[in-house]
């Protein structure tokens, strides 16, 4: 691992010694003070995800991601229960630009198992415990599409040509999930290039059909005692599948091909027995299942899929159903109070239900008990847990997760109702770095109770510090109490920081959620500025220095601002949507945006009025728009609809676009995320600093 931020000072030298070795940061000199981060510094924070306990319950094995500075390429790590510092467990060379991912412990105990790109394809690598290299497996499989062999190909066939022989290609495993007894590996790959296929893309005969992609992602079983791969026939798309406790098979839940999911809810679920592969029965499951596994006994399925309740595409409830003719599925969440994270529920042997659930700004542990929908919570020294994992046997348990002003820690308990103990892990963030606990705050708005949270810079006294507000992302999603550098960067500068979970939000329950259907823009906008007017009552905040942000839907929030209110002083959106219309057809998907104001053919009033660029002609605010050049999501045109809008009315805007980013990785660079793009993010960062530093100079002079 590469040591970081070393310079010639000896207190600096210590602390990237620190870094280089995992350490905690208390170790440094106490000399040298902690700060706020800079940009640059922003640079080098790693996290942490995906913990794995080991079967015997004595080792977690955590994913690393590197800092942006040296790559943003994730690792394996060994956390020791017992208190042993950490150690890193794998190491990649320079070709693999990712790093190791999916880490597993093999049922026995024995070896860890891994996703890696150290070739020409993502393979499946098993590293022994007791030591050694890690060495591949050797898995391929047969072709099912070769469309250089269609009638209709090109180039077109010779007549006298001999077809060269269908031989098993290597693929690029995308997930992959062991049976409890370890006899099998169950993955899904997409359907490899074939020679053929590859002379086609070589003479550039490679126009594509839009939505009749042949190939597409298939499911496979592999045997580990013959290494033999049997393909499972089920129609692509798979999405997810799980094993039963026994091993006698899986649940897999496909989506239709050809973009299905954006005509409606188009999943389909299945049952596969092991001794039986050729054969797969259908279940009948709701066609908008998310992710399910298996009750303990294999009676039943435990399965997130579209809330009972009117809500937006995705907004989950928690189900369970028997297999058979005549079971229906029970809701276990119906009515709810807050909202299911996105996580796979985990089963218990008496019948109970582990889920991760968001209420309010905190996210918990939910257990859900056999036979009744009311929850108990684990109690966690955490506000935001984000990940809760179990060994087969569930003879432990490891939460992941943070709080404001407290670093990502993992914690381990050897049942659900035992106090968690805190392990040693490395650390994210770089020594000497300062960070914040927000303060929470509420308000009233139309009828519905607001949350947000407040960071303050420390020791301002009764100095009138700039407000940003910075608007999240959905609109169905949330801001919850966690570990945020990029508030701490925020704050080092002298500002303070509003987040809002405005009516749309998720953690509140489906009804809040589904506040702002068809009014984008609208109630959801007022929530936020009840908010603003709330902190300037009640707190040090300087009226007329005043900033708004936001990626995503927050960066479409920042266009509506734009055109409703000229009390901020400068405007930062990041891959906003301005145009309905427009978003709508050029969208990677459309079904989301459906939902909340129908096709804009059939409602172009409503489609209008919930476009930031139908309130355009009011915009007076400096205006920077930060868009990925790659992105699918809400795709570049949008950002420079509002840049030409914008310029043509004399509004000052600046539009910045970074290549090869798309929607999720430039936010995550932004946000001081470890990403593979080393300056995205430092970039885009200086861009926002300086763009807002600058108006708020001229705030007193216009």
């Amino acid at each position: 691992m590469k040591t970081k931020l070393i310079h010639t000072r000896a207190p600096e030298i210590l602390r990237g010694v620190c870094l280089a070795l995992g350490l905690c940061a208390a170790a440094v000199s106490a000399e040298e003070p902690a700060k706020f981060p800079s940009n640059e510094v922003m640079r080098h924070y790693r996290s942490i995800h995906d913990p794995q306990l080991s079967p015997d319950g004595k080792h977690a094995l955590v994913r690393v991601n590197e800092s942006a500075a040296d790559g943003g390429k994730s690792h394996l790590w060994l956390i020791d229960i017992g208190g042993k510092g950490p150690r890193q467990l794998t190491f990649s060379p320079d070709s693999d630009k990712r790093g190791e991912q999916s880490g597993q412990w093999s049922p026995d105990g024995q070896s860890v198992l891994f996703l890696a790109h150290r070739g020409e394809h993502a393979g499946l690598y098993v590293l022994p415990m007791e030591g050694g290299e890690a060495k591949a497996l050797d898995i391929k499989v047969r072709p099912a599409i070769d469309n250089s062999r269609a009638k209709d190909a090109s180039p077109p066939a010779k007549p006298d040509a001999t077809p060269e022989p269908i031989e098993d290609l290597a693929v690029d495993i995308e997930s992959y999930n062991q049976s409890p007894d370890g006899q099998w590996i169950a993955f899904m790959a997409r359907d490899p290039e074939t020679p053929g296929e590859k002379k086609q893309k070589e003479a550039k005969a490679d126009a594509e059909w839009v939505d009749h992609d042949t190939h597409g992602t298939r499911l496979y079983l592999l045997r580990r005692d013959t290494n033999k791969v049997t393909p499972i026939p089920i129609a692509p798309d798979i999405k997810e599948f799980a094993w039963k406790e026994d091993s006698s098979g899986l649940i897999a839940v496909a989506e239709g091909p050809h973009n299905a999911g954006d005509l409606g809810f188009a999943r389909t679920s299945w049952d596969l027995s092991t001794a039986d592969t050729e054969h797969p029965k259908q279940i009948a499951l709701p066609a908008s299942i998310e992710t399910a596994v298996w009750s303990v006994d294999g009676r039943s399925v435990i399965f997130l899929a579209q809330s009972h309740r009117d809500a937006p595409p995705r907004y989950a409830d928690l189900y369970e159903s028997e297999l058979g003719a005549s079971a229906t599925a029970r809701n276990l969440t119906d009515g709810f109070d807050g909202s299911l994270a996105p996580e796979p529920p985990i089963a218990l042997a008496d019948g109970g239900i582990v889920q991760l659930v968001e209420r309010g700004f905190d996210t918990r542990v939910g257990v859900f008990p056999a036979h009744t929908g009311k929850v108990a919570y684990v109690n966690l020294p955490l506000a935001a847990v984000r990940e809760v994992r179990s060994n087969a046997r569930r003879t432990g348990w490891l939460f992941l997760g943070s709080s404001g002003g407290q670093q990502p820690s993992l914690y381990y308990a050897s049942d659900l109702n035992s106090s968690p103990q805190k392990l040693h892990t490395p650390e994210v963030a770089p020594a000497l770095t300062r960070t914040v606990k927000p303060k929470r705050i509420k308000w009233k708005n139309e009828g519905l109770t607001i949350e947000g949270v407040l960071y303050l810079p420390p020791d301002t006294g009764d100095q009138r510090v700039p407000l940003i507000v910075d608007v999240h992302g959905g609109p169905t999603g949330q801001y919850d109490d966690r570990f945020e550098p990029f508030a701490d960067f925020l704050v080092g500068h002298g500002w303070a920081l509003l987040r809002t979970n405005p009516r749309g939000s998720t953690g509140y329950g489906a009804a809040f959620a589904a506040a702002n259907k068809n009014d984008l823009g609208g109630a959801d906008y007022r929530d936020i500025m009840t908010g603003v007017d709330y902190v300037l009552k009640t707190e040090h905040v300087d009226p007329t220095r005043m900033a708004l942000m936001g990626y995503s839907y927050g960066g479409e929030m920042a266009g509506f601002v734009e055109g409703k209110t000229t009390r901020f002083k400068a405007i930062v959106s990041g891959a906003p949507v301005i145009d309905q219309y427009s978003e709508y057809g050029t969208e990677d998907q459309s079904w989301y945006d459906r939902w909340f104001y129908g096709k804009p053919w059939e409602h172009p009033a409503d489609a209008w009025r919930q476009s930031p660029l139908a309130h355009i002609g009011a915009a007076r605010t400096p205006f920077l728009l930060l868009q990925g050049q790659a992105d699918s999501t809400d795709p570049v045109g949008q950002s420079q609809e509002m840049y030409r809008a914008l310029r043509q009315n004399g509004v000052p805007v600046e539009l910045v676009t970074y290549p090869r980013d798309d929607h999720g990785p430039l936010a995550r660079a932004l946000y001081g995320a470890p990403v593979s793009e080393p300056w995205h993010g430092f970039d885009a960062r200086r861009r926002t600093i300086e763009f807002i530093e600058k108006a708020f100079a001229t705030a007193g002079k216009r």
